[in-house]
């Protein structure tokens, strides 16, 4: 129990305000819940007993402890009932005037000393203070759904937030067992800010037709290592939602190449095709299930006669002798030869145009992430035989791998993807929103990412990560591309991601 906060005040009883309930009347805090909408309270607080005694029924919480966190909440028909609440926190329309109206009002019911905290997401929380006659005591308070699992919040001081709030939210979220961090007053604070890139690349990749939405989400979970690709994350949350949410934050950044949105996502809100709550998105649903669509066989054509290795990659050239394929050792391919490159940071042309290679015998293999996974990335160039495609396919599928083919694009797929989720989470440590540390941790947990962007940047390479951002930015012109200063001081001092700055 905290030694400033006993009594917590909540408005809202939808998800976010039933989920922020429970965590507090389980953790040993009176709660005071209010909605405006009759019978909502009501229904949250039904909801929220049934959630408390299946914890009961797990074994996670005894009956006496499940009857006392019950009895700490009390439903309060208005505002005027919050007087003796420590902590209020709103978690009601995100709407800024909304929240503004609601904090005014508050001001002249609770104690002087109480806090105020608003549960946004994406609205400025010096905007929201700025509505009330003290805007020192208003503050972000950011809780993730399903609120009671997800053991992170983001504590968010406004610009004129008295810095104690943040070391009491702080400490308060720390003695409810979730994991409090400090973010600046940014548009989509750390999590919302940092979840840009996957979204945005994704989308960037299908308008430019490199491979389709489930071949894309598919190369990010079985090469990249993600739990969803950007896709499956759209129709998850709502592409109408998350789609508004990316116009939002690009424009909040004053039309940042960097969060630029895509077409793709207006023609299918316009359609009505929202994902999962409406049957089909960027999938078709079988109630919550995803129809997937089967992968396309495996060739049945014979391997080709030689393969030439291009560049030093000993661990491909290992690969394909195991696979049983013969290797051209010669310094140039042969004339009958499939044509092996990795291509890091630029695409197939460019290596055929530079080192003479015949486009038409030339394949791309993803090496980026190594060849120990059942997953491999095929890239045709432009102008590549039907039949040395087939024959490759074949090649790398002999082993029971799965492959995935792609058109010719800058970096590939998953590569490239990776690349700027890790160069956005460097420009958000170059900003100080919040430290190194607590970046990777609110998107590891937050997001669910196999990495912090940071940790993910170290794993992979600051040095090959930059050469991707290079590459990316060289050959299409696109800003959105320019790495961050922050990833390249560090690339170029051999130095971890994680490194701070002096001052």
């Amino acid at each position: 129990m905290h030694d400033r906060i006993r009594v917590i005040g909540v408005i809202g009883a939808g998800t976010m305000g039933r989920g922020i309930v429970q965590l507090f009347v389980q953790s040993g805090y009176r709660v005071l819940l209010n909605d405006m909408n009759a019978g909502a309270a009501a229904q949250a607080q039904s909801f929220i007993t049934k959630m408390i005694h299946r914890r009961v029924e797990k074994g996670d919480l005894a009956e006496a402890e499940a009857v006392a966190a019950v009895a700490r909440l009390t439903l309060v028909s208005s505002l005027e009932e919050f007087g003796e609440a420590d902590l209020v926190i709103e978690a009601v329309a995100e709407r800024l005037d909304v929240k503004q109206e609601l904090f005014r009002k508050l001001e002249d019911l609770v104690r002087a000393d109480a806090i105020l905290a608003t549960n946004t997401s994406s609205l400025m929380v010096t905007a929201i203070a700025a509505g009330c006659r003290d805007p020192r005591r208003v503050v972000g308070f950011h809780f993730f759904n399903p609120v009671p699992l997800m053991k992170l919040v983001e504590v968010i001081p406004g610009e004129m937030t008295d810095p104690s709030l943040v070391e009491t939210l702080s400490d308060l979220t720390r003695a409810v067992g979730h994991h409090p961090i400090v973010s600046a007053d940014t548009p989509g604070f750390v999590v919302n800010h940092a979840g840009r890139a996957l979204y945005t690349e994704g989308l960037q990749l299908l308008q430019d037709c490199v491979a389709s939405a489930p071949d894309i989400d598919t190369l990010m979970r079985e090469m990249a290592g993600f739990r969803m690709g950007p896709f499956e994350l759209f129709d998850l949350t709502g592409i109408d939602v998350s789609g508004s949410v990316v116009e939002s934050i690009h424009a909040q950044y004053f039309f940042d190449p960097r969060y630029r949105s895509s077409p793709v996502v207006r023609r299918r809100v316009a359609a009505g095709l929202h994902g999962r709550k409406t049957g089909k998105g960027f999938y078709a649903y079988d109630g919550q299930k995803i129809l997937r669509l089967q992968e396309p066989p495996t060739p049945e054509v014979a391997l080709p006669e030689m393969v030439f290795v291009d560049g030093n990659t000993p661990e491909l050239i290992a690969l394909v002798e195991r696979l049983g394929a013969r290797l051209d050792t010669a310094s140039t391919p042969g004339r009958d030869s499939l044509i092996l490159v990795t291509p890091v940071g630029c695409d197939c042309a460019s290596l055929c145009a530079g080192k003479g290679h015949d486009p038409a015998r030339t394949i791309g293999i993803e090496s980026f992430f190594g060849f120990a996974g059942k997953r491999r990335c095929l890239v045709a160039p432009v102008g590549a035989d039907p039949g040395m495609i087939a024959a490759a396919h074949a090649l790398f599928a002999r082993d029971g791998a799965r492959v995935t083919l792609c058109n010719d694009s800058v970096a590939l797929v998953a590569q490239r993807i990776v690349a700027v989720i890790v160069n956005l989470g460097c420009e958000i440590a170059q900003q100080q929103i919040a430290t190194p540390e607590d970046i990777d941790r609110a998107v590891e947990v937050g997001l669910g990412y196999p990495a912090g962007p940071l940790g993910m940047g170290n794993l992979y390479g600051p040095r090959r990560i930059l050469s991707v951002l290079e590459g990316l930015l060289s050959l299409t012109g696109d800003p959105r591309y320019r790495p961050s200063g922050w990833l390249r001081r560090r690339a170029n001092l051999g130095l971890s991601l994680r490194t701070p700055d002096p001052f």
